[in-house]
């Protein structure tokens, strides 16, 4: 599989792995920033009608990040990524899983394990995200989800965020 959507890249090279890539009108740092504390993620984290309600961060290896998106309807979304490595302004490896409002995982829904990367040329930062799932049902799972074009309209939102900020 190999799609084009907006400017956003998506390929799955394997059955258990999914990985988007775009190119972002800002310098790496700066991109980078904007994943690193709930200022930012608070206003471009999840689709337009998902936007992100509730954020907690401990943005260090072995910290946390809790969030919460709100659907048009008041239905919740949580999440939490569980940091793995951090190398700023390059890379960031974290789990990802669902969880209830009390950060509890859910059961049965699938986690993945997320590396970020930022690579900066020509003042632009190609950002680039592999997401490895623990079986192929589990990635099906999460594309029937919609999670391409959530994923996609989150990035529309981060580009215009970095351009807001520049």
């Amino acid at each position: 599989m190999s799609e084009k959507t907006s400017s956003t890249t998506v390929t799955q090279p394997t059955e258990r792995d999914l990985v988007m890539s775009r190119v972002f009108d800002a310098p790496q740092e700066m991109v980078f920033k904007a994943f690193s504390n709930c200022a930012a993620l608070m206003q471009w984290w999840g689709p337009r009608l998902w936007p992100t309600k509730f954020c907690e961060i401990d943005f260090r290896p072995g910290g946390v990040w809790r969030y919460c998106m709100r659907g048009p309807a008041g239905e919740e979304a949580w999440g939490k990524a569980t940091y793995r490595d951090i190398v700023s302004p390059e890379r960031i490896a974290f789990v990802d899983a669902f969880t209830d409002a009390d950060g509890n995982e859910t059961p049965g829904m699938a986690q993945a394990q997320v590396v970020v990367e930022f690579a900066e040329y020509d003042g632009k930062t190609r950002l680039t995200t592999r997401a490895t799932y623990a079986s192929p049902a589990d990635l099906k799972s999460v594309l029937d989800m919609g999670m391409v074009d959530g994923m996609t309209e989150t990035w529309d939102r981060l580009e215009e965020f970095l351009a807001k900020h520049a």
